[in-house]
């Protein structure tokens, strides 16, 4: 049997096209199916800061489940750049996964190495067995596809990795790299300014080098209107919202225009 249809997300990299994600901070398969039915690339899963452990097959079967039966996506955001950690949840059948809080691109090539079974034209670093993402061993195409549709990226935010991006984007096969702008804030002493030039310096410093480079360049969008402007600036994977984010302006929304008495 063959494996899974190609990857959305490649499919959108490799012809030019702005794939479209939403946060779902809920970590809901039937959520996870509902955007797919509602035509998003990717639902994008934060297990830095939230979730499930990429440990948990059950629950990342079910997730995974809910995105294979409505042709989306799933972008899981690991903890941390642990390729005993990638490489479990690429055989449970992740295949878009980005690191988080890197700063070298050794550390980066030690992740991308360890998902591909061929690296830049040596020995890749992924363990072979017949887990999920083989199909149980039932797939007859396996070898053949999962280095092409697998994509590593990379979270670049920190001074550090904004000053070594130049490096981090030669990485061999690196599929994507991700501009972080609040984890950014942080690192130059101005928590949550996103629009500090210190910090809006090192965005433009990321998209410019990712631009330049050939990098496929993902981001947050704030709001339509900067969705389309980023998408004109070069980015190729932007973030539209997040489940409650959504929910909130919805729900506030009705709160505000209900006309009748309500106590505190």
């Amino acid at each position: 049997m063959e494996s899974r249809p190609p990857n959305r997300l490649r499919e959108r990299f490799e012809t030019g096209e702005v794939a479209l994600s939403v946060l779902d901070n809920t970590y809901s398969p039937t959520l996870v199916e509902f955007y797919g039915d509602l035509g998003v690339d990717a639902v994008w899963l934060d297990l830095e800061h939230g979730g499930p452990s990429p440990l948990d097959g059950p629950t990342m079967e079910h997730l995974l489940l809910a995105a294979e039966r409505t042709g989306t996506e799933l972008l899981v955001r690991l903890p941390n750049t642990d390729p005993t950690l990638l490489r479990k949840a690429l055989d449970l059948g992740v295949r878009n996964v980005f690191l988080p809080r890197v700063e070298s691109a050794e550390e980066v090539e030690r992740a991308v190495r360890s998902a591909r079974f061929d690296y830049d034209g040596d020995p890749g670093d992924r363990g072979l067995a017949a887990p999920r993402a083989r199909r149980w061993g039932l797939a007859d195409d396996y070898l053949t596809t999962a280095d092409r549709e697998v994509l590593v990226g990379t979270t670049v935010e920190t001074p550090a990795a904004v000053e070594n991006i130049d490096d981090i984007l030669a990485v061999p096969d690196l599929g994507f790299v991700f501009a972080g702008p609040f984890d950014l804030s942080v690192g130059v002493g101005r928590p949550d300014e996103i629009d500090h030039p210190d910090v809006t310096d090192g965005i433009e410093t990321i998209r410019r080098a990712a631009v330049e480079a050939g990098v496929p360049l993902g981001g947050l969008g704030f709001g339509m209107d900067d969705v389309n402007e980023k998408a004109e600036a070069g980015y190729r994977l932007l973030n539209l919202g997040s489940t409650t984010g959504a929910l909130r302006g919805v729900v506030e929304g009705w709160l505000g225009d209900f006309e009748g008495e309500r106590s505190a």
